[in-house]
């Protein structure tokens, strides 16, 4: 007997109650109804097989598998009891759940499938990628100055730094700004030549950098305190707080420019 959904059914409905498969959730007259997981489950199963008969072997495989050890009894009893408890249905007079004794369950109530329309891409939701891209290479082309401007201005960072801390304290700031000056020029080269070209597969691999990309621009980020007797303090902080900013801006801007990569666990920081 053919099944009552279709190949790839979305949206089950029966009687005043709907059950969203993308979104896990069944409703009662558009309200939403509380159903744990298991009991769900079970109703989606029983839905996609109605009319047909399941055995409680079958459902037990299929909402626990065989590696989990527990009272399938128990669980399953408690599972079909919830789920009957959601759709105000009863055992001895049954409207949507079935018992068959020996044999197992099945949905007798009429069923009605149909498919979520898929979101329409909206236009208007990101700004064009030229602009996106274009904000980004500014980025890396400020980067790179400061890289530059650092590189051939060491002895007076280093004038600076020993001015208000210890001689190894500034010759560790001076050997900083060396080391990490000569990791991000590259580093931005690429990115703003990726950027340059629409690399299609920029956003993948900056999601891969972004984690290293943060600690090296937070790091860079307190540059202007080395400025501070000439800018002032609050200058100095404020500039700092916006550079501290910067690498989830360019983050949001690879995100719109990109949509289709994914952050990584290491990118979602912040």
């Amino acid at each position: 007997m053919p099944h009552a959904s279709p190949a790839a059914p979305r949206i089950a409905r029966f009687g005043v109650f709907e059950v969203n498969l993308g979104a896990g959730e069944l409703r009662k007259s558009g309200t939403r109804i509380s159903l744990q997981e298991q009991p769900f489950q079970l109703l989606v199963l029983l839905l996609e097989r109605a009319p047909d008969v399941i055995s409680r072997e079958e459902i037990t495989k299929k909402l626990w598998g065989p590696d989990v050890f527990v009272d399938f009894d128990k669980s399953l009893n408690t599972a079909v009891n919830k789920v009957r408890e959601a759709l105000g249905d009863s055992a001895t007079n049954p409207k949507y759940v079935e018992t068959l004794a020996k044999r197992g369950y099945r949905f007798i109530g009429h069923v009605e499938w149909s498919s979520v329309p898929a979101p329409k891409p909206d236009p208007d939701k990101y700004p064009p990628r030229t602009v996106t891209r274009g904000l980004f290479e500014l980025i890396q082309i400020m980067y790179l100055i400061f890289y530059v401007e650092a590189l051939f201005h060491l002895r007076e960072i280093d004038r600076v730094a020993d001015a208000f801390l210890p001689g190894w304290a500034s010759f560790t700031i001076v050997a900083a700004t060396i080391v990490t000056a000569g990791v991000g020029i590259p580093l931005r080269c690429y990115l703003l030549s990726a950027a340059a070209f629409d690399y299609e597969l920029l956003g993948e691999k900056f999601q891969q950098l972004f984690l290293f990309m943060l600690i090296l621009d937070e790091l860079w980020g307190i540059a202007p305190f080395l400025m501070a007797q000439k800018i002032g303090f609050g200058a100095a902080f404020a500039a700092t707080c916006g550079l501290l900013y910067v690498p989830f801006s360019e983050r949001t801007l690879i995100t719109m420019a990109y949509p289709k990569a994914r952050l990584s666990p290491g990118a979602a920081l912040g």
